[in-house]
């Protein structure tokens, strides 16, 4: 007699979720080009700029403007990495930094090893997590609110990956087609 195929755990399914989503930006990570990084595809764009100090400031506004301005691939990937980096500060236990204290490392070679760096510790911490684990409240991106769980944390940076990896894919397909 024929067996089905084997119960998945909630962690091995959104591990497996989170694999699929990864190599579905590493199919862009690869083929960006440092040129990708600052490419400005319409006049109303943010993006990343140097400041006096050298390093790189993105644009930002408190109150999301209307028009919303396109971003460019330096400032998603500088977005991945400061809530990526947040979340894996809650995770751990440690003091969440601030928007600020994320510092891009610029455009092509620094900024793909930033982002896979957060990958091998976000997948750290999937490979501790138990399905009991998941039920435990979320300290993040939603403190406080017991409906959420950690199980909903990890969908949730699957979900923001997966939406990201898609804006960083569209746009370096438009620059190459331009």
């Amino acid at each position: 007699m024929a067996s089905g195929p084997s119960p998945v755990s909630r962690t091995q399914l959104l591990r497996w979720q989170f694999d699929l989503t990864w190599s579905l930006f590493e199919y862009h990570l690869e083929r960006l080009e440092p040129g990708d990084f600052l490419w400005e595809p319409v006049p109303h764009c943010w993006t990343l700029h140097r400041s006096a100090d050298g390093t790189w400031e993105p644009d930002w506004a408190e109150t999301e403007p209307d028009p919303v301005p396109v971003p460019t691939i330096a400032w998603i990937s500088w977005h991945i990495g400061w809530w990526w980096s947040v979340t894996l500060d809650h995770t751990h236990g440690r003091q969440p930094r601030k928007r600020t204290d994320i510092i891009w490392p610029g455009g092509g070679a620094p900024t793909v090893r930033w982002l896979r760096g957060l990958r091998t510790e976000w997948q750290t911490v999937l490979d501790g997590l138990t399905d009991t684990d998941l039920d435990a409240t979320a300290s993040f991106p939603w403190p406080g609110d017991p409906a959420y769980t950690v199980a909903h944390t990890v969908a949730w940076v699957n979900t923001e990956l997966l939406k990201n990896a898609t804006e960083i894919g569209q746009l370096r397909l438009l620059r190459a087609a331009s």
